[in-house]
């Protein structure tokens, strides 16, 4: 039975629940391994029973626990023993670490909580398996007034033209802003166009003032900054 029954008819687990409370209470970030920690996470969903075949068959069918939080709900409640209130327990996980970085970087000068913003965006768009083309507008104090989807798909000026995004930027008030885009291949290394859609923004950007402080391209476990290396 999945979503609140017992998965396990020989033993509800008890003893094993209440091992891994006192590890994860008392034993830091480091205490339980990710199958652990996923298990831990569907105990509240399932009121009773051994959640550790089930955590290892998720890890085994996404490929890691970040695999699983970032998994899509659908496809999680069709995993054999999961079901709608478990997936949404886990995909409401994911949700609050997303939330809970986005809050790290809002409220404060953007440049100056640096890996709060890196931060965010592993999280955010490090899993995506499609490009996804962000600009993050910021006022006079480098705070974030708008988080922009620009575009889906390459980086190009088929897919973003660097007008409408000086020009968004000019309409709500923003005195500059940063490029985000991921990879889903997974290698962060900028191509070509990347590069070259970074110059035309940046210059049509100068035109009205407007500093194009940086573009960040988000890969898995990494990303580059085409600021670092002297590309803007």
């Amino acid at each position: 039975m999945s979503d609140g029954g017992s998965i396990s008819k020989e033993h509800s687990g008890a003893g094993q629940r209440e091992r891994l409370r006192q590890r994860l209470l008392k034993g830091g970030p480091d205490a339980l391994a990710d199958y652990e920690l996923l298990e831990h996470l569907l105990f509240g969903a399932f009121r009773q029973g051994d959640t550790k075949p089930l955590a290892k068959t998720l890890i085994a069918r996404f490929g890691s626990f970040a695999g699983v939080l970032n998994a899509d709900p659908q496809a999680l409640a069709l995993v054999k023993g999961m079901g709608e209130a478990s997936a949404a327990s886990l995909y409401a996980v994911a949700m609050a670490a997303r939330r809970m970085a986005r809050g790290a970087i809002e409220q404060q000068p953007v440049l100056g909580s640096w890996q709060a913003l890196l931060d965010y965006l592993a999280i955010d768009m490090g899993h995506l398996k499609h490009e996804r083309v962000r600009v993050l507008y910021l006022d006079t104090r480098n705070r974030l007034i708008l988080d922009h989807l620009a575009a889906k798909g390459s980086v190009d000026e088929a897919a973003i033209h660097p007008r409408e995004v000086i020009r968004k930027a000019f309409d709500i008030g923003a005195t500059a802003l940063i490029l985000v885009h991921n990879h889903p291949s997974g290698d962060p290394e900028p191509s070509r166009a990347d590069i070259q859609i970074t110059s035309r923004i940046a210059e049509a950007g100068r035109l009205l003032n407007i500093t194009v402080h940086d573009h960040v391209i988000v890969g898995r476990g990494s990303h580059v900054s085409l600021r670092a290396k002297g590309l803007i």
